[in-house]
């Protein structure tokens, strides 16, 4: 038998209310994700990747269609029952890394777990695993306006895997760093595919990251067009 897919979504809509009029950004989107699949979504700005991101992530709701994962209609969920299944079932990059800049690397990475409840001492035992994973043994400490641009997007990283995601959702990860940084968060991206089975769902204008991945699909006015071999 099949497996069945991690995430799926079917005849996603989404419209915004703007000045008197509804502006319809996602128009009718079908895509199934497996487990450990490593996808990249590229597009002009304003074709709609984001707002997929968010919605395939549950930071927004489809104004039509249906998401599901592992089966589960996510649509059908409370807030809290939504909060829940993010915190247990998806990681979470953005751009903008959105640290807490009072608190150190290590805390900032601790967050997802104690949002659980999981006792400090074990959240720290695994904020600092993940952080020695992604090269950051020695920063701790520090606090995020202590760390380059580079070492902070890994704080980001590690922090999204804290709780192990199935699914880790990405939204222009590497676009603020220079094409060496990026490099290493490419490669850490496809350390986490590789020993831990994550799979990812990219949003990017990097034309090198997205050849790193074997699915790379295009977003063009609202729809999900895939790309061929070797595109991007």
């Amino acid at each position: 038998m099949d497996q069945a897919p991690l995430l799926e979504a079917r005849g996603v809509r989404k419209t915004f209310a703007h000045e008197g009029k509804d502006i319809e950004v996602l128009k009718g989107i079908d895509l199934t994700v497996a487990a450990g699949d490593r996808i990249a979504i590229v597009g002009s700005s304003g074709a709609g990747k984001s707002t997929l991101l968010h919605v395939l992530g549950t930071l927004d709701m489809p104004s039509h269609g249906q998401v599901r994962f592992e089966g589960r209609d996510l649509t059908a969920l409370s807030a809290k029952g939504l909060a829940e299944f993010r915190n247990r079932s998806l990681g979470f990059m953005f751009q903008f890394h959105h640290l807490l800049p009072e608190f150190t690397a290590a805390e900032n990475v601790m967050m997802p777990a104690l949002i659980r409840r999981a006792p400090r001492r074990e959240a720290r035992a695994r904020a600092e695993q993940i952080l020695e994973e992604v090269g950051l043994k020695d920063r701790l400490t520090h606090r995020p306006g202590e760390l380059s641009g580079g070492e902070q997007q890994r704080v980001a990283l590690a922090r999204a895997l804290m709780g192990e995601p199935r699914m880790l959702l990405a939204d222009e990860p590497t676009g603020n760093l220079d094409s060496h940084t990026s490099d290493g968060i490419h490669e850490l991206f496809d350390r986490v595919n590789a020993e831990h089975g994550t799979a990812l769902l990219i949003v990017t204008h990097n034309t090198e990251l997205a050849r790193r991945m074997p699915r790379r699909m295009r977003m063009v006015d609202g729809q999900l067009l895939t790309l061929d071999e070797g595109a991007a």
